[in-house]
Order: C-alpha cells, then structure tokens, then sequence
C-alpha cells in the first residue's frame, strides 16, 4: 500500500484487492467487487489539524480510514458540536447516503487529528455499487429512508393539527367570555330602558312642570358624560363613597336606596350631583327622578359593557387573522410585533395563572420581508416550549432587538433550563425531552427549517437554570422570497 497523496497531474495512488479485502467493510465482497473499487477508488492522505470535508459541501466522495484519527462535527445553531472521534481502521464518513439520492451535501464535517490516510471512492461509484450489488438492501434501504421521511411528514402535520386544536380551542374559550358578558348585558339592557320608561311616566304625569322637566334631562346628559369619564377607584374609596350616598338617601327616606348608591358611584356621581337633581325637581320628586336618572346611568353602563365585549371579541377575530395569514399573501413585508402579539393572544388562555408575560419590544425595528404564517408557527413552538418549563409560576419574556443587522426575537423563560448534554440534540427531528406521549420532538426540528432553510436566518440557545432563551435571528433585506 502506498501512503503518498496524488498530486496535480499524477496516477492516483491505489490500494489492491487484497488490501481492500483487509478493511471489514469490504471484506465479504468477490474478487470482481473488489477489483471495481480497487480501479475507481484511491489513497489521500491529511495532515493533521486539516479539514478532510466541510458541512454543507457537495458530497462528491465517500471516505474509509485508513489510518489515523479523525473526529465527526455539526454546526448545532451556530456552534461547532463534535459527534464522535475514531482511530478505527475501516470507519467511513462523507457520501455515506449517496444510495439513496440524499448526498447533495455533506451532513457534517471531519477533520483530521493527526496525519491520516483515506480510501477515497467517489459518490457516484459508491452509490453504483452499492446499488448494483445489494438489491434488496437497497429495496430495504429505500423504506427505511423514504418510510423515515413520510412518518416525520405525517407527524409533524399532526403536531401543526394538534397545536392549531390546542390553540383554537383557547380562542374559543376567549371568546366565550366576552360573547356571554354581550349577552347578559344586552338582557339587563332590555329590563332598564322598560323600567326607565316606566319611572320617566311616573316623573311625567303633569306634576313637573316643562321647565323642570328641561334642567332633569340636563342632568341625565351630565350623568351620562361622567360615566364615560369616571375613573375606577379603590375598593375603600367605593364603600366610603356608597356609604355617603346611602345616608343620603336614608335622610331624604327613600325606599332601599342603598341598591341605588353601587349604580351612582361606579359613575363618578357624589351628594352635590344629588343635591342639583333635588332642586331641580323638589323634594316630593325627588325618588322617582334619581331613580330614573339611575336606570339612565345603568344603561349607559351596560351599552359600554356591551361595547367592550364586542371590541374584545373583535380584537381576537384579528389576532386569530394576523396569526393564520389566511387572507394574505404568503410572502409578504410583515412588523414582526404584530405577528408576535397575534400569537401572544392566541396562547392566552394557556398562560398558567402564575406566569407573568413581559414584552420588551424594540419598536424603532423595520418591518421585513418574511413567510408570516410560517414565523407565526416557530413563535408558537417557542412560547408553547418556555411555557411547559413554567407550569405553574415564572416569567415569560418576549423581546426584539436589532442584533449585526438582523432582527432578533428572544424567547425566554424562568424555567429549570435545559441540560448540557441534550442541548446540543435539541433541533433533531423527533428528539423530545418530553414524556412518551406528550411530544412529538418535532417541533424545534420544524422552527429550525423555516427560520433557517426558508428564511436563511439563524435560532440558537442558551440555557442556564432560570434563564433559558432562544434566539431568532432573520434577516432584514432580502428582495426576493427565500427558498429552502
């Protein structure tokens, strides 16, 4: 065996058939195998420290040591992560698929430890032979590999499926609270406006002159704007201001006026505003008028209760929009905030009681190109992983920067952290820390390939008990929609 690499314009250096024979991957194979591999194959040799193969190059050629030791690496979210080292005389690395039509690119990179030697057979031999020679390993071959393909297929649009029911079943849950206080308020609405027009009768039956009739409408558009204007006050302000009022009441004797006293203070109403509507419509009047104008205050009260509901149920309509981009162009100039919220608002009803949601928003970030809906489901995977950390207590945080001419989203949680030795695993289709049952390991795997194939961005880690943040980095000017 000859041990110098081929130089520019020289015979490559070859092993001979017996020599491959000696290697354990090729030591079943008939004396016409080995001749095939003998012509096509040949002898390279690395320094050590040299990269043999780089991640991400055309895989052109699969590679047998000879002798040496080499080590196996993977770029894991920016880092250089070692797989293995071997000094095995026979281990193989490179175009190791090229069988299956799956050796565009190097799966990872090897280097050189110390001076080693290589059998080099190119890929497309490699693959003519493996092809000719093991039919029904190749037929064996070929399910496992597409059969792999098609279940991470299946399961990972069964996960989309399951998160879209988990989330549409919180937005439904969302939106029941408003559509039922809309409810219950448009039927105490009804009932008011009927007694209203029943105490207005009361306060009309010609014992109120024209004049006096004037100034108690002038009232009832006062109360009616401080409704609109009154501010919350605390729980001790309320009862004490009830209170007065009630007294009030008790002195003028009116028939259960403290039911009246809530309705009034929640409308910023005091004993002046009282006394006004007391001379304007005289003592004997005077029940019959405050509760008219009472019944007025409370439907104003309901009319804004039932303004808000709608609003609130509006807003999740939106936010349900923003975050499917059903109705927009897949590709599109998008403000990262407004998809982020959109997906905050989506996950609201499963943020445990104990989790406390922090935006740190950098608002002066330029909108950007992006497949929105698709960014949508990595802030989905995100925020649904940090809030499995927390399942009773913590704080989620959610926060954009402009970071070496990328935007920056940060997802960060309080939870226990991630350890050390998974870390580095975490972005592998179907690996999950999780429970037998409870995670498909896909959902790292699928963020990973839209911010990083589709949109030719970066997501990384760092995890420490505690502090646990993952970071999406995506470009900010490309012209064209990225492909992947």
């Amino acid at each position: 065996m000859t041990t110098d690499g081929p130089t520019a314009g020289a015979e490559p250096q070859r092993l001979t058939e017996d020599e491959l024979r000696t290697l354990f991957l090729f030591e079943s194979l008939d004396a016409e195998q080995l001749a095939f591999l003998a012509s096509q194959g040949r002898v390279e040799r690395r320094a050590g420290g040299e990269l043999v193969y780089g991640e991400s190059d055309p895989a052109e050629c699969f590679f047998v040591l000879l002798d040496g030791t080499v080590r196996l690496c993977r770029t894991v979210h920016g880092d250089e992560v070692e797989i293995s080292r071997t000094s095995q005389r026979g281990a193989y690395g490179g175009a190791t698929q090229a069988y299956v039509g799956d050796a565009r690119q190097y799966r990872n990179s090897m280097w050189a430890l110390t001076d080693s030697e290589f059998f080099v057979l190119p890929a497309e031999q490699f693959a003519h032979a493996v092809r000719s020679w093991f039919p029904m390993a190749m037929h064996l071959l070929d399910g496992m590999f597409i059969g792999m393909r098609d279940t991470q297929t299946l399961v990972g649009e069964r996960e989309r499926l399951l998160a879209l029911g988990s989330l549409s079943a919180g937005l439904t849950h969302e939106l029941n609270n408003p559509a039922s206080a809309a409810v219950r308020a448009t039927s105490s609405l009804r009932e008011r406006i009927a007694a209203m027009r029943h105490k207005l009768a009361l306060i009309a039956d010609g014992r109120i002159d024209g004049r006096r009739l004037h100034a108690l409408v002038g009232l009832q558009e006062e109360a009616v704007e401080r409704v609109a204007k009154a501010a919350p006050l605390s729980a001790l302000a309320a009862s004490d201001a009830e209170d007065a009022l009630t007294d009030w009441f008790d002195e003028q004797g009116f028939t259960s006026g403290w039911q009246l006293a809530e309705t009034l203070v929640s409308a910023g109403l005091d004993v002046d505003w009282l006394e006004r509507v007391q001379a304007a419509v005289g003592p004997e009047d005077v029940e019959a008028a405050v509760r008219w104008l009472t019944y007025a205050v409370e439907t104003e009260l309901l009319m804004a209760e039932i303004a808000d509901a709608a609003i609130r149920i509006s807003t999740l309509v939106g936010a349900a929009k923003q975050y499917s981009q059903l109705d927009r162009a897949p590709y599109q100039v998008v403000d990262v905030h407004e998809l982020l919220d959109a997906t905050l608002v989506m996950f609201k009803a499963k943020v445990p009681a104990g989790v406390r949601v922090v935006r740190e928003y950098d608002r002066s970030l330029p909108a950007i190109p992006a497949y929105a809906a698709e960014l949508n489901q990595v802030w989905s995977n995100l925020i649904d992983n940090a809030l499995g950390a927390m399942p009773d207590s913590g704080t989620l945080t959610v926060r954009t920067a402009l970071v070496n001419d990328q935007l920056a989203v940060d997802i960060a949680d309080t939870g226990p952290g991630i350890a050390a030795e998974v870390r580095p695993r975490i972005f592998e289709p179907f690996f999950t820390t999780k429970p037998v049952g409870e995670g498909t390991g896909l959902g790292l795997d699928i963020s990973y390939r839209i911010v990083v194939n589709k949109h030719h961005g970066d997501i990384r880690v760092t995890s420490t008990p505690g502090d646990t943040v993952f970071r999406v980095l995506l470009p900010t000017d490309l012209a064209q929609p990225p492909t992947g």
